[in-house]
């Protein structure tokens, strides 16, 4: 497994049998190791859970997110492929423009407003392309106790200040790392036994909710007296523009995997006490 110490890759690291690859072992800015590490092991599967996450940075370091987010991961593919393995890749809602507001399915036409997501549609069609046994899983807004996330920032604010403005009018299914890593073991092993079920799959949390609303959860089962102001998006301006609709339909996992959406407020019950051991 590509990725050691990221939120989805910290989770699966909890699984029996999983061999875990950091940047120290695997540099995903040189796709031509990659490759190499997945000709060379000895593993019945592979998933890719590393990425270059850094939305904004992005931007200005598109030569660099397009080898991690595509290239590294078209090479892996291409030699699981040549191996006969199957191949999970992580992907994200940022392959599509945001736009309407009905549930994004695997199959629509998708419109990247920023490089971070060009650079995960490149992997997605470098995936498609090597023409192995695969799956790309798509998710949104993931959240854990570990690594930086939403959950954290906003636990950190609340403890220095009574009240925060958060944005209301993107709207998306938080997702937990722990759920999108069983989900990764559950369609790798699937793989293996029905090739047939290769594509592009949907999976994030349930229900939907700006992430004003994830705050006001967030605030309310840690204890927090934090008082949120709704704003658009245009009130809080970044380098790179955000999705306004990132709520994925999510049933033909379901139906082929037999995996349901994760309850994301369970999931936050589940972090804050993973935290609060810590």
């Amino acid at each position: 497994m590509f990725g050691k110490t990221g939120q989805v890759a910290t989770e699966l690291a909890r699984h029996a049998g999983v061999t875990c690859l950091g940047r120290d072992q695997a540099d995903l800015t040189d796709p031509g190791a990659c490759e190499a590490i997945v000709a060379a092991c000895d593993a019945d599967a592979v998933i890719n859970a590393a990425a270059y996450t850094a939305v904004d940075r992005a931007e200005e370091d598109r030569d660099t997110a397009m080898i991690v987010n595509a290239l590294a991961p078209t090479a892996m593919a291409a030699a699981a492929a040549a191996r006969g393995i199957p191949f999970v890749h992580i992907s994200t809602d940022y392959v599509f423009d945001g736009s309407g507001d009905s549930p994004w399915q695997p199959q629509d036409a998708t419109g990247p407003l920023g490089v971070y997501g060009d650079s995960k549609l490149g992997g997605e069609e470098g995936v498609r392309r090597a023409g192995g046994v695969h799956a790309i899983l798509r998710t949104s807004w993931v959240y854990s106790a570990h690594g930086n996330n939403f959950v954290k920032t906003m636990l950190r604010l609340g403890a220095e200040r009574s009240a925060l403005s958060i944005v209301a009018d993107q709207i998306g299914g938080p997702t937990p790392a722990r759920d999108i890593a069983a989900a990764c073991m559950t369609i790798a092993a699937r793989l293996r036994a029905d090739p047939a079920t290769s594509g592009t799959y949907h999976f994030s949390g349930t229900p939907d909710a700006s992430w004003a609303g994830f705050a006001r959860e967030i605030f309310a089962q840690a204890g927090l007296g934090v008082t949120v102001t709704e704003i658009a998006t245009a009130a809080y301006p970044t380098p790179a523009r955000r999705p306004l609709n990132s709520r994925l339909d999510c049933r033909s996992t379901t139906a082929t995997f037999g995996i349901a959406q994760p309850d994301w407020r369970v999931g936050l019950r589940d972090v804050l006490a993973d935290l609060t051991s810590a």
